[in-house]
């Protein structure tokens, strides 16, 4: 077998139940609802990372980081970006074809 050996991934109960009310909600963002069904498939013991890997259609790197940013930051670290430093966007109003 190539690559780190997997570590017993353990997730809290209270999180499980908050990641699949996050599934279930239908406004929830792609990008969050992917890295909810990484967390929940880690936590099955049977789950190997590369058929979780198909499964979300992701890559096992992708998997790996995750897990990684719930191990160390706990939940809305795992789930949603930090923020980016710089400057944040700015939209115009949209232009009318008088002006």
């Amino acid at each position: 077998m190539r690559g780190r050996k997997p570590g017993k991934f353990v997730l809290d109960a209270k999180d499980e139940t908050s990641l699949v009310e996050l599934l279930r909600d239908g406004r929830t963002p792609l990008r969050v609802a992917r890295r909810a069904q990484i967390l929940l498939g880690r936590a099955n013991d049977q789950q190997r990372v590369v058929r979780l890997s198909d499964k979300v259609e992701q890559d096992e790197a992708t998997i790996w980081r995750v897990c990684e940013r719930y191990r160390y930051g706990g939940l809305q670290a795992a789930l949603y970006d930090a923020p980016r430093s710089g400057r944040p966007r700015v939209f115009s109003p949209r232009r009318t074809p008088g002006d």
